[in-house]
């Protein structure tokens, strides 16, 4: 579904709760003009559409939405579309910042950027590796790592890495990647 008005934005999480619907996606031109002005142009823009307030609270409550009924955010295209660097830097923070998942391209150079932004780092990657194994190796019951307790609600949190790292075509340790449907 897109979301792309300040009505549909007030209701992401009835819209998200359909059983029908898979992900949201935010439509930032049109819900920058559907405020009349409100929102300067450079809303639309990579810059003003993670800091105008008006933007941000409907992307956070996109995601947030997506996130309690289990449904994907995928976050708009950029309208600096042949600017490589800024997509980047968008969909970075989209992912880093504004929780979304998923996001949309308009052209074929931009899916291994957007891929990449989106896919955790190698150092998360080997992290999560380390305490799941560890978590396998104790039959799942809770254990330090680095000093930290882990337990099933941190094992999940990692374990979702992991999954990210596999869908994103990330190298996985190769004790990991049989749980992962072999590699990537």
């Amino acid at each position: 579904m897109l979301i792309e008005s300040p009505a549909a934005v007030h209701r992401a999480f009835d819209i998200a709760a359909h059983p029908r619907v898979q992900s949201l996606s935010f439509g930032l031109m049109d819900f920058v003009s559907a405020h009349a002005g409100a929102i300067p142009s450079d809303g639309m823009g990579v810059q003003g559409q993670f800091t105008h307030p008006l933007v941000v609270r409907a992307k956070l409550e996109i995601a947030s939405a997506c996130h309690a009924h289990g449904k994907v955010p995928s976050h708009c295209v950029v309208t600096e579309f042949s600017d490589a660097e800024a997509m980047r830097q968008a969909a970075l923070k989209a992912a880093r910042e504004f929780g979304y998942t998923r996001m949309w391209s308009i052209h074929p150079a931009q899916i291994r950027p957007i891929l990449e932004a989106m896919a955790p780092t190698a150092a998360e990657i080997d992290r999560a590796s380390e305490i799941v194994l560890a978590a396998h190796a104790a039959q799942w019951a809770p254990i330090s790592h680095g000093g930290q307790l882990h337990d099933r609600a941190s094992y999940r949190f990692f374990w979702q890495v992991l999954e990210r790292a596999h869908c994103t075509g990330q190298n996985l340790p190769v004790e990991v990647q049989s749980w992962m449907g072999g590699a990537p």
